[in-house]
């Protein structure tokens, strides 16, 4: 351990990747009589700036080889970061090795260099760092002697700690635990790596490794008394980029601004979604955002009471202000927010803002099951390159097609069964979740009938197929005269034949949206 006595001479050894505040933190070490040795472009890069270091070959007595695939890989230097007290005193000394006190390792930046297009293979695997791990995991290992710093964050307390006698167990502890889970990560990314590059065509390897950081911590879980955090998969993993204001979000409130921010990235023009409790209660599609949200309001004045508003375009002030006078929301979310639209917005200040930037979809998807896992491929079929067949005697016309392909992206994100209807590019009743689909076009007409909406060239789309020709029986009694669903019924002619009966067109795409 480390005892600050007068005229005691402490060892480290520092080799980092990541040299941000090494400068300054060497200096402090030395004036804490420490003896610095290093490698590489680190000791470069201490000599230069006038610290006192030694090349690491001069403790070992060998010199780098390699090209520097090989300088730390010696037992001069594991001896000393493994060295029990007393125990192993005497085979230092027998071997003539020094204990190291203090190890300042980070590793090659592996997944730097795997995202960066125009890096080689070559020079991606020569970023597979050896010696690095090796040195953290020893030093980690042997906690109670000796120290282990992996990221520049820790410099500061490290130093503290050092200066009030670096005996403390718990911050010794909290180290080692930072550095394996810093290996943890780094073997976990080179393994999913190589699962990539050499599983071949074997998109779902026997392993993947998940490495999760704490984001933040949330209001709560499901409900009040479920204590609860957000982990991602590294800092840029969340699909919004910056939180503006707002009240602490709960795991309620990211599960339906995910939902509402992929449902409105599918929209066209001025796109804006309403959900509330993970399905859709609003939506459209106007010349503005203003007349867009005016719309998707409208839909269901009701559901929208505490819900989750996004936009896939700019929110504007006027925008901003007419929320604010309309309705209660818990999020907000846009892919930028203009600065007179943030000053309105904080009136009311709980409301959570939401600023996505530009994000793309992702092409798998991570579900938990218990305490198991499903990865899938994303469902993001394009709608707007959605081959669809006409199956009835009657076609829709431009402004039906229209319509069935904007209820259609909107089904996607409605739990099933799913029912949409939709009019005049806006959703006007929705049914979600049912047991039957009957029941889901039940309430989607009850919805619309509530609004006060009429079904005069109102469409339906249909996330799955109709199993039986009730649904059309009973769509038919509204008037609704166009249809889109996926087909593949066992009666599937029958659902036909009972369009045709009823004079209703009817779209299949081949394609279900299931969401559960």
């Amino acid at each position: 351990m480390i005892n600050q006595t007068k005229n005691t001479n402490y060892k480290a050894l520092i080799s980092v990747s990541d040299k941000d505040g090494i400068v300054d933190f060497a200096k402090e070490l030395v004036k804490l009589s420490f003896e610095i040795t290093s490698t590489g472009g680190t000791y470069s890069k201490l000599k230069d700036s006038g610290i006192q270091v030694t090349d690491i070959s001069k403790k070992t007595n060998f010199p780098e080889i390699m090209d520097g695939r090989v300088k730390t890989l010696h037992p001069a230097i594991h001896a000393g970061i493994l060295a029990r007290e007393p125990q192993d005193d005497i085979v230092l000394k027998n071997n003539g090795f020094e204990k190291i006190d203090l190890i300042v390792v980070n590793l090659y930046p592996f997944m730097n260099k795997v995202l960066d297009p125009s890096i080689s293979e070559e020079e991606i695997i020569e970023n597979i760092d050896i010696g690095g791990p090796t040195m953290i995991r020893a030093a980690a290992k042997n906690y109670n002697r000796t120290m282990i710093v992996v990221d520049p964050s820790q410099y500061v307390e490290t130093l503290k700690i050092i200066k009030t006698g670096g005996n403390n167990l718990k911050f010794r502890q909290q180290l080692a635990l930072k550095a394996f889970n810093y290996t943890a990560k780094y073997d976990g990314d080179i393994s999913n790596y190589f699962n990539q590059k050499f599983g071949g065509n074997d998109q779902y390897p026997d392993n993947i490794h998940l490495s999760m950081e704490k984001k933040f911590d949330l209001k709560y879980g499901e409900n009040p008394h479920q204590k609860a955090a957000l982990y991602t998969q590294g800092k840029g993993s969340l699909f919004y980029k910056r939180k503006i204001q707002g009240d602490t979000l709960s795991y309620n409130n990211l599960v339906d601004a995910l939902s509402a921010f992929e449902c409105v990235n599918t929209l066209d023009s001025s796109g804006c979604v309403i959900v509330k409790h993970a399905n859709p209660c609003g939506g459209a599609i106007s010349s503005s955002n203003l007349n867009a949200y005016k719309l998707a309001y409208k839909s269901d004045t009701i559901s929208a009471f505490g819900g989750i508003i996004a936009f896939n375009n700019p929110l504007d002030s006027n925008t901003a202000q007419e929320i604010i006078n309309n309705q209660f929301v818990e999020v907000i979310i846009a892919p930028e927010i203009n600065n007179e639209a943030i000053e309105i917005l904080k009136q009311k200040k709980k409301i959570r803002v939401l600023e996505t930037g530009d994000q793309s979809q992702y092409s798998k998807n991570l579900k938990s099951l218990g305490t198991s896992f499903l990865l899938q491929d994303s469902d993001s079929a394009i709608n707007n390159k959605l081959s669809v067949k006409k199956v009835t005697i009657k076609g829709p016309s431009k402004k039906e097609k229209d319509d069935l392909l904007f209820g259609w992206k909107i089904a996607k994100y409605v739990k099933s069964n799913a029912i949409v209807l939709v009019k005049n590019k806006q959703v006007i009743g929705i049914g979600a979740g049912q047991m039957s689909r009957i029941d889901s076009v039940k309430l989607a007409v009850q919805k619309a009938k509530d609004m006060g909406f009429n079904f005069d060239g109102c469409s339906l789309a249909s996330d799955a197929f109709f199993p039986f020709r009730d649904g059309i029986d009973l769509v038919a009694e509204y008037g609704i005269q166009s249809i889109i669903q996926p087909g593949g019924s066992l009666r599937d002619q029958e659902v036909i034949n009972a369009a045709n009966e009823k004079n209703i067109s009817m779209l299949l795409t081949s394609i279900r949206h299931f969401r559960h």
